[in-house]
């Protein structure tokens, strides 16, 4: 990669650098305890509000600031940098209108429990309440959104604040907290004395699971005859897929991972089943559906995953493992609820391993089902089809890529077709489904990970929503592909339309979308285009043996729909499987 990144010092030298007592501004203190927190990309855009720390960014150099286009590029930034490289993610913007474009960031990465520090500023706290100009109560605006928030009166206090909100963001369930620094804080002086220790009274996440609950677990998995396992995000959150790998190796039982929870087990594995849910395959729903003992490991029983749920799981004991205790038994009743660090957790069944031989028959039947039931659909030799599209990415990268999505068709034939056999190689929307997501967090998963290959797959929908952050890939060459699967119409609610809404197509034609090829090559991209199958295997090549930023169109057909598919209300072996059928 030749990605304009500048090298940085070592972590030792930094803190001697920075640790220092000295009278500074606020905004010096903020920029050193960022350093100190190990922070290496902040992305941001700058304002009134926050224009005395952008002042002390000028030559600063002991961390990498990437300027966005737009504010919502810069928070989608920050959490694909945080999803890919398992640190927090940080991003800066003013006061006002800077402030609010970032709210569907935030809860985005609240959704999915992405930790991150956003940095917003406000208006001096003399004018705090005045309506004065951009001024918007973002730490009230945020709430519902972030784990926490602070609004920072004092410059004294910035030190404390900055390391607390590290700790908040990437302890227990990780999720985004926001600090609102007014802009008189930023410009005050005081003496820094870094901040290395923690109070933080009622926050202590638990970590330990009891082991009295691990004791009914283990003799559940012993007297199971069709057991499964569902890996959500929490397993990838925790650093806990190489515990999963040995805890399904040494129990024997099949597996599903969620669409967030994709990486989290090797999908070559046989006993992995494929994904659950709304877009699952027949061998995970009718498994679930069909299992006598579920154990849930790091996810939250969400509805696409469940389906009625009034008739999910309907024989199985349910086992839920999760560091969030408001999660347990929120949607589905646990028989055995276990709180406590994925990965944790999963060490320590470890230690006991106990193995289902009372389930041979069931791995039997689910390898079985995986040869009679797989993902398929009806190739064309005329017109370009989305799914090999995928899987010819998929084939061509060795699934070694990261992957980032959009929301929409392409982002679940993405998660059916490319596979996935590490984690931190697939960053998509889950819980809020933002479009607009896909390609600004490939850029954010570049930046932290220059040395790999990303792919960021969208939807010729969601690619207008921040294609204006094509200019920072052409400036700092930051080589991300980035793919438009162009079928001229918003793909998922055109199926909704004709499969639930008597084909009364309302509203989704994207015919007049630019030349996305031209768009590239306005903002100094190259642009590539490919219509047929001999077309796409060229371009992708070209695109692959080119040192910098590619965007690579396919052209493929508009009534494509995604199957399989459950409806709403219905549960999930009440499977729509699709033409090839």
């Amino acid at each position: 990669m030749n990605a304009r990144i500048p090298e940085m010092r070592s972590t030792e030298e930094l803190r001697e650098k920075w640790m220092k007592p000295e009278v500074i501004t606020g905004s010096d203190i903020l920029l050193r305890s960022l350093v100190l927190e190990g922070v290496d990309c902040v992305f941001g855009y700058p304002g009134g509000a926050v224009l005395y720390i952008y002042d002390a960014l000028y030559g600063f150099n002991d961390f990498h600031h990437l300027l966005t286009r737009h504010e919502q590029g810069a928070i989608h930034a920050a959490d694909g940098y945080a999803r890919a490289s398992g640190k927090v993610g940080v991003c800066i913007a003013t006061s006002g209108p800077g402030a609010t474009n970032l709210v569907t960031g935030i809860a985005t990465a609240y959704m999915d429990s992405v930790p991150l520090v956003v940095i917003t500023g406000n208006v001096a706290t003399t004018l705090i309440g005045t309506d004065a100009f951009q001024e918007a109560d973002i730490t009230g605006i945020t709430m519902p959104i972030t784990k926490h928030s602070y609004l920072v009166r004092d410059v004294k206090d910035l030190p404390r604040v900055i390391h607390e909100a590290f700790h908040i963001a990437n302890t227990g369930r990780k999720g985004p907290v926001l600090i609102d620094i007014p802009k008189d804080v930023s410009a005050a002086k005081t003496l820094f004395n870094p901040v290395e220790t923690l109070n933080l009274r009622g926050y202590n996440p638990t970590v330990q699971p009891n082991r009295l609950q691990l004791d009914k677990l283990q003799a559940a998995i012993s007297e199971a005859e069709r057991p499964v396992i569902i890996a959500g995000g929490g397993v990838i959150y925790s650093g806990g897929h190489e515990a999963l790998f040995e805890f399904v190796n040494n129990t024997g039982i099949p597996i599903t991972t969620t669409l967030l929870g994709l990486g989290a087990f090797p999908s070559g594995h046989e006993l992995w089943m494929g994904m659950p849910g709304m877009h699952g395959t027949f061998t995970a729903n009718h498994g679930i559906q069909e299992a006598d003992l579920l154990i849930n490991i790091g996810a939250r029983f969400d509805d696409r995953v469940t389906g009625a749920l009034g008739g999910f799981a309907p024989l199985a004991k349910i086992v839920h493992i999760d560091i969030d205790p408001a999660e347990i038994g929120k949607n589905v009743p646990a028989d055995i609820p276990i709180v406590g660090d994925a990965k944790t957790v999963l060490e320590l069944l470890n230690q006991n391993p106990v193995y289902t031989e009372k389930a041979d028959a069931w791995r039997q039947t689910i390898q079985t089902r995986k040869q009679e039931k797989p993902l398929k659909y009806i190739d064309s030799d005329t017109e370009l089809k989305p799914q090999w599209v995928i899987e010819h990415l998929n084939e061509t990268t060795h699934g070694q890529a990261i992957v980032t999505t959009d929301v929409g068709q392409h982002q679940m034939w993405a998660a059916q077709y490319y596979k996935f056999n590490q984690p931190r190689s697939w960053i998509t929307s889950g819980g809020l489904g933002t479009m607009g997501f896909g390609f600004p967090s490939a850029i954010g998963a570049q930046m932290a990970h220059p040395e790999r290959l990303v792919i960021s797959i969208n939807g010729d929908g969601g690619m207008q929503m921040c294609s204006q952050e094509l200019a920072i890939c052409a400036i700092n060459k930051i080589p991300v592909k980035i793919v438009v699967i162009n079928n001229q119409v918003l793909g998922m609610v055109r199926q909704w339309q004709e499969l639930i809404y008597e084909n009364r197509y309302s509203h989704i034609d994207l015919a007049g979308s630019p030349d996305f090829v031209k768009l590239a090559e306005a903002y100094g991209v190259k642009g590539l285009r490919a219509t047929n199958k001999e077309e796409a295997k060229k371009i992708w090549q070209e695109a692959l043996e080119t040192p910098g930023p590619v965007l690579v169109e396919f052209v493929v057909r508009k009534g494509e729909n995604v199957y399989p598919m459950v409806t709403q209300g219905s549960t999930i072996d009440q499977m729509l499987m699709g033409d090839s059928e």
